[in-house]
């Protein structure tokens, strides 16, 4: 046996049948989040701009400003009007919040999430479907995501910035 493995918590997983569960499943792991969030979509639409998740974004990033949220999606602009709150705090925090937009070679990954620490998640299986888990302290299927993420990241561009540049 192993004393470190013998501490870890057991991981525990929920099956999310729809958009409300998901949006509550996302709201139940982002304040896990200790050093960072990373959340893949295909966009991101208004309960990012609920006031109750942005608060939750903004204790993160108050909590430490080495503390790092990345966004990738395959479609950013929706943002501008779906997401008046969420991009207030991308100028406020552009230190820790950043949002890429993939590249044409990765628009066919279909699975959005939202991944804390590399540990907890919430996981929709298609972005046109209602269907996903939240699992809670379950590093090894987190790993994928954390991999699959870090693929998209590398195939992604720049996309939001945090200020708007004008002559």
């Amino acid at each position: 046996m192993n004393a470190a493995t013998d501490l870890a918590p057991e991981p525990k997983f929920e099956k999310l049948d729809d958009r409300t569960a998901l949006d509550a499943a996302i709201d139940r792991v982002l304040p896990l989040a200790r050093r960072q969030v990373v959340v893949f979509g295909k966009t991101l639409g208004h309960e990012w701009n609920s006031e109750d998740r942005v608060n939750l974004v903004r204790h993160f990033c108050l909590e430490s400003r080495r503390n790092q949220m990345r966004i990738v999606l395959h479609d950013p602009h929706p943002l501008y009007r779906a997401c008046p709150r969420l991009l207030n705090l991308l100028r406020q925090f552009s230190h820790i919040i950043t949002i890429h937009e993939t590249q044409d070679q990765a628009k066919n990954v279909y699975d959005p999430f939202v991944l804390v620490d590399d540990r907890h998640y919430a996981h929709r299986f298609h972005y046109d479907g209602a269907q996903g888990i939240l699992a809670i302290d379950d590093p090894l299927g987190a790993r994928t995501l954390h991999d699959r993420f870090e693929e998209l990241w590398a195939a992604s561009d720049p996309a939001v910035p945090a200020t708007t540049l004008g002559l």
